[in-house]
């Protein structure tokens, strides 16, 4: 009996010592991974990032990080960041391809392509398309506008207590599982529900590209999928990187990158107005006087709210929507702060060390909008405001998002006064963790001001 025991524990020590995981030569230094599982076991998967924290205060801004045999990199404070993603940018603008949520894409779109030709025609047709549609223009006002009055007609309304909730959960631990353990893939894990949800969008878009095919006149483009239809007809007699493939990850892309982040920022940015009354109220009194005689708001009219510029800017640093960025990884073997990548290295920017860096804030751990404001009282943006990374693959949609929060963050202010529940007890701030930060749901009064004319 003690000799099979023996046996058996002589196997496993032979076992793991024959998939030990093998660190590269000068990789930077990280915890200790075991073999199999990495250093998964070491860390929360329901929000890892307090245990980065710690692993960043014991090796250092620039440390390793395994998950199963798979080596990732993970970049804190401002300086690594921006040395990897802007100094470095060709060298640490690849998309790791081997994800469940790569899989699930089958790598086309834009936000998860790997880099290189196609990504590039594809971006800057994106851009070139959006700008072409008004993308930083009075016309997309309008259209946001027009979004936003929906948005009044249903809050003028209903009751003035409004429940507040998001159903968009990463399910971490089991999208872990797919990525650590391949041969587990087949199993019936949740996991397969994310693959069931892509297939019904998927079939949805596509149903959307066949009325755009039935209904357009070539060479007049209505809105992006005309614009591609354009494009790939101009492909059909030479070799072109646009296909309909593409066109349908493109359009999810578009979609997903624009609607949760922005909601989850506007979600904070209610929760934080109720708890910091004062702050509202200032917001209020500038939007007032800046708007008076006004029907609407512009996005012009940011130059003269300095005040509700700030406090814009520092719900999107507290909210923190993408607390680890998308992940990049190395395009080809380089060097990094004195260690060596080597290609295909997953790199995670860790963007939440940044947006809380001492030193880069004047009060980095706490909700406050001088963090945008000089001794002036002006606007003022540092430069470690990275809440949309930044690089090459800093978000597409930047500049649109920026429109949309001043815009409906001024029109819902100018008309509404947002309260705390007096039987809702104290706030809490700690958002769920995922693919994006949310909110923990909480209750919200909402009433009509005064100042509003009827």
């Amino acid at each position: 009996m003690l000799g099979s025991s023996l046996l058996v524990i002589i196997c496993i020590l032979l076992i793991f010592f024959l998939i030990r995981v093998k660190r590269p030569n000068n990789f930077p230094p990280g915890p200790p991974p075991i073999p199999i599982f990495g250093n998964l076991l070491q860390i929360n998967l329901a929000n890892p990032l307090k245990d980065f924290e710690r692993f960043a205060e014991k090796y250092g801004n620039i440390f390793s990080f395994y998950t199963g045999s798979r080596p990732a990199v993970l970049l804190n404070s401002f300086a690594v960041i921006k040395d990897a993603l802007v100094t470095k940018a060709q060298d640490f603008s690849g998309r790791p391809q081997d994800f469940m949520i790569s899989h699930a894409t089958e790598n086309k779109g834009i936000v998860l392509a790997d880099y290189g030709p196609v990504l590039k025609d594809h971006r800057r047709f994106a851009l070139m398309t959006l700008r072409n549609f008004g993308l930083g223009k009075h016309s997309m006002e309008e259209r946001i506008l027009g979004e936003i009055s929906h948005i009044l007609d249903y809050l003028d309304y209903p009751t003035n207590l409004i429940c507040i909730n998001n159903n968009l959960r990463f399910y971490v631990l089991f999208y872990q599982i797919y990525d650590t353990f391949p041969v587990l893939r087949i199993l019936p894990l949740p996991f397969k529900k994310a693959f069931d949800n892509v297939k019904i969008i998927k079939s949805m878009n596509q149903k959307l590209i066949d009325e755009h095919k039935s209904t357009r006149v070539p060479g007049e483009p209505r809105d992006f999928i005309d614009c591609y239809l354009d494009e790939l007809d101009k492909g059909k007699n030479c070799v072109s990187t646009f296909c309909e493939d593409k066109l349908l990850m493109n359009i999810m892309d578009l979609h997903f990158a624009g609607t949760d982040t922005i909601s989850n920022t506007l979600l904070t940015a209610f929760l934080y107005l109720m708890n910091h009354p004062e702050v509202q109220v200032k917001c209020q009194q500038e939007i007032d006087d800046v708007l008076e005689g006004k029907d609407q708001a512009s996005y012009e009219d940011r130059h003269n709210m300095p005040y509700t510029q700030a406090v814009i800017h520092e719900v999107q640093r507290v909210s923190n929507t993408v607390p680890l960025s998308v992940f990049h990884s190395t395009t080809r073997d380089t060097e990094l702060m004195g260690y060596n990548i080597p290609k295909g290295t997953i790199i995670i920017p860790n963007l939440t060390s940044v947006l809380k860096e001492d030193g880069q804030w004047k009060f980095p751990h706490e909700f406050n909008p001088a963090n945008f404001l000089n001794e002036q009282g002006q606007f003022e943006k540092p430069e470690a405001f990275i809440p949309f990374s930044a690089g090459l693959r800093v978000c597409l949609g930047e500049s649109l998002a920026r429109m949309e929060l001043f815009l409906v963050f001024v029109t819902l202010l100018r008309r509404f006064q947002f309260v705390w529940p007096e039987d809702a007890g104290k706030p809490d701030y700690t958002p769920v963790f995922g693919l994006t930060f949310t909110p923990k749901p909480y209750r919200m009064h909402i009433r009509q001001r005064d100042t509003v004319k009827q």
